[in-house]
């Protein structure tokens, strides 16, 4: 059976900018859930203090949880070598991290989709780093999964494989056993698109899930579709909310996911209106997982 995790969306201005929130106060929020563990995130402020992992995994163990999985946003379409080459070493201490929190899974991104960039040429870029990482991801027995992301909130341009047609070319050009999809049904409305049909391309791929829900403030999906890549349609006219009661089809993405022998973690990216909209998002989803997995 899939097991529960969440991610402090609402709290990552006060986690990992002004440190109005620690990290400690977030796990005491989040274990009071009905979860079996919390994703991290790299860029916690209190995380630059490597003698910090080991103390928020054992904070974490102590209430019965886990910390299967690390969200961080290498950026590997950069035209330079020597930036690239400083975006591996980034990756390999994100999973030096992950070791550490006693995790299983550290995402990694395409990167930027810089405007000079023909699509060949950024899969190719993606495609070698991510290539460059698996040995050593491979030896300390995590799996690296590539998320059909929209945009690193500190970056200049969105996602490079933000779009289907290059997300799934990204994957194809990439096998290998510590190599995954962590599939975001919700971000895939953000590029315009369908993510039932996204996730049938990659199904067979995918080893984590990001939970979510997206509701339409205004206009149509259609109205989505006709903006570049959903990009500037991102704040206007979608947010997020409850899981269960926006777009994403959930029996359909079960649906798919029992299908291909899925038994791994889904994450919670929600609960930006609060912890007891975060507790109704977890009751839906136990709920729906014990529908398809009894």
């Amino acid at each position: 059976m899939p097991k529960l995790a969440v991610f402090p969306k609402a709290f990552m201005q006060a986690l990992c900018k002004d440190g109005t929130m620690t990290l400690s106060e977030w796990i005491n929020l989040a274990v009071q859930l009905d979860i079996d563990g919390l994703e991290w995130y790299a860029g916690f402020l209190e995380m630059k203090d490597r003698n910090n992992w080991k103390k928020f995994r054992e904070l974490v163990e102590d209430h019965g949880k886990s910390i299967p999985m690390m969200c961080c946003s290498p950026d590997f379409t950069h035209p330079d070598r020597s930036f690239r080459d400083a975006e591996i070493a980034k990756q390999k201490n994100w999973i030096d991290m992950t070791v550490s929190l006693g995790g299983s899974y550290c995402r990694v991104l395409s990167g930027q989709r810089r405007p000079e960039l023909s699509m060949d040429e950024g899969i190719k870029l993606a495609a070698d780093c991510i290539y460059e990482c698996l040995p050593y991801a491979a030896e300390r027995n995590i799996t690296l999964i590539i998320e059909n992301h929209y945009k690193d909130d500190f970056w200049e341009y969105p996602e490079f494989a933000q779009k289907m047609e290059v997300f799934c070319k990204l994957v194809d050009a990439i096998h290998h056993p510590n190599f995954g999809v962590n599939y975001d049904p919700s971000n895939t409305y953000l590029a315009g698109e369908d993510p039932i049909e996204l996730l049938k391309r990659v199904s067979n791929r995918v080893v984590t899930m990001h939970a979510s829900d997206r509701y339409l403030k205004e206009g149509t999906i259609e109205d989505l579709r006709k903006e570049e890549g959903g990009a500037a349609g991102y704040a206007k006219r979608l947010s997020h909310g409850e899981i269960g009661k926006g777009l994403n089809d959930y029996d359909a993405i079960f649906s798919e996911l029992k299908r291909v022998g899925f038994n791994s973690w889904i994450s919670i990216e929600d609960g930006v209106d609060g912890m007891e909209q975060l507790e109704r998002s977890v009751a839906f989803l136990r709920k729906k997982i014990l529908q398809y997995w009894p």
